[in-house]
């Protein structure tokens, strides 16, 4: 306990002295609305992401990562407890403080075994920013924070900080990874970039003074200039058969080319992807001048997708479309994983507490919905889901989304959604022949046993 004082009494940089315990290091890095296809080594044709492309290079790459609640508070709350929305609770974007203080997270678990725990970021279930029990070092701020000049809640005490959040954020982060000490360390960086800058309030509401605006650091404001931004088939569409979407809701316009994003609004995300890359060098370099490297866990992803434009869709997640559900992930450890991974079995956001548990050898008492990854990172070809829940509960924070809650069910050819709170409005797809989920087939008379077979699965899914 007493290394435990001394980690939390850092401000100015952490007071750790001893040798490296066996069990590895693990960091995390959280983005926030970061789609799978923004990366360089995820395909995107202008991305500068040299160190997250080298990190995937040296490890591995799941192209077919999902989410299982596409918006920021249930699913991060996912990620940390390896459970669905509807076991751990944290159901929407409102003030959920109480309860996220009593999460069964993973990095409370490994703090109960041994390691020391570090958190860093936007915590951003509910705007309380106090600390969480299971950290050591806390650097958090309320809600949804701002880009420049952030006020943090660091170990209990109120720090104004001067400068980009991103940088301030990757700073505290490498001093954390800049100490020796003799027990092994859990670190959760999470990111407020690339989300919008917004002002959430106490009940969870959001106001948009900004304009929804992406604020890049000022060195990258001119990258991109011109860049041709690449579009998905289905972006700029009206959603076709969609009956859902095609409501009409108090003045909304319809959806359709003018709802949806503009090109430069897409390099401004890419230019604040720009400064976390930079970090996550920064990151490296601290990991290799203490020596701990080889013998880190490094995990990159994002707590949901974004929408493009696509369907029409704009400044949005929370539905089960692809560009929601689908995140990026990256993980690396040589001790582990052969460089140049591709793994395309259909992983969870809620699998990766089972992941870093085994990896730390640590059990929890708690129930945990996800797999554990590791079978996969050794190259072994394990038995594996053919299918998975999406989940959404709405909420009252967006007006198109009213009324929109929902329950989906995803294999590697379909999609059915089923629509909790509407009537005769779900939806089907068939992935293979229709990626981009432009026609809706649920009337298809052919696909009925198709159609029933998916709603018994969605079913047993929401029931186990």
């Amino acid at each position: 306990m007493q290394s435990r004082r001394r980690f939390l009494s850092g401000l100015g940089g952490l007071a750790c002295a001893g040798a490296q315990a066996s069990r590895p290091n693990i960091v995390v890095v959280l983005m926030d609305d970061l789609r799978w296809d923004e990366l360089h080594c995820t395909g995107h044709p202008f991305a500068l992401t040299p160190n997250l492309d080298r990190i995937a290079a040296e490890g591995a790459i799941f192209r077919n990562a999902f989410v299982t609640t596409p918006l920021c508070s249930p699913s991060r709350a996912s990620f940390l407890t390896g459970q669905y929305a509807h076991a751990h609770g944290i159901t929407d974007n409102t003030d959920r403080s109480p309860a996220s203080h009593r999460l069964p997270t993973f990095p409370r678990a490994l703090h109960d075994s041994g390691y020391e725990t570090a958190f860093v970021g936007k915590w951003h279930m509910g705007v309380d920013n106090s600390p969480r029990p299971g950290f050591d070092h806390w650097v958090g701020f309320s809600g949804q924070g701002t880009y420049f000049n952030p006020e943090l809640n660091i170990n209990g005490r109120s720090v104004k900080e001067t400068g980009y959040t991103t940088d301030i954020l990757a700073r505290h982060a490498v001093e954390v990874l800049s100490c020796r000490r003799a027990a092994p360390l859990c670190l959760w960086l999470a990111h407020k970039a690339v989300h919008p800058e917004l002002t959430q309030f106490a009940d969870g509401s959001i106001s948009d003074p900004h304009g929804g605006q992406f604020v890049p650091a000022d060195r990258h404001k001119s990258l991109f200039v011109g860049a041709a931004v690449p579009r998905r088939p289905n972006a700029g569409k009206p959603p076709t058969g969609k009956p859902a979407l095609l409501r009409r809701i108090g003045k909304l316009p319809p959806l359709g080319p003018a709802t949806g994003t503009d090109d430069e609004t897409i390099r401004n995300r890419a230019r604040m992807l720009k400064a976390v890359d930079e970090g996550i060098g920064q990151m490296r370099e601290a990991l290799e001048r203490a020596g701990q490297l080889e013998n880190t866990m490094f995990v990159f992803t994002s707590d949901e997708g974004y929408f493009f434009g696509e369907h029409g869709l704009s400044i949005e997640r929370r539905l089960s479309y692809e560009e929601s559900i689908r995140i990026p992930m990256i993980m690396r450890y040589p001790k582990l994983i052969r460089g140049g991974t591709k793994i395309d079995a259909m992983v969870l956001g809620i699998d990766l507490a089972p992941t870093l548990l085994e990896i730390g050898r640590t059990r929890t008492a708690g129930k945990i919905h996800g797999r554990s990854l590791v079978p996969l990172l050794r190259g072994e070809k394990p038995e594996w889901r053919s299918s998975f829940l999406i989940e959404y509960f709405s909420d009252r924070t967006m007006q198109r989304m009213l009324n929109m809650g929902y329950q989906a069910v995803r294999t590697e050819r379909w999609k059915y959604i089923h629509y909790t709170e509407l009537q005769d409005m779900d939806e089907l797809y068939d992935l293979h022949s229709d990626p981009y989920e432009m026609r809706n087939l649920i009337h298809a008379a052919s696909l009925r046993r198709t159609r029933d077979a998916l709603s018994a699965e969605l079913q047993r899914l929401a029931r186990s």
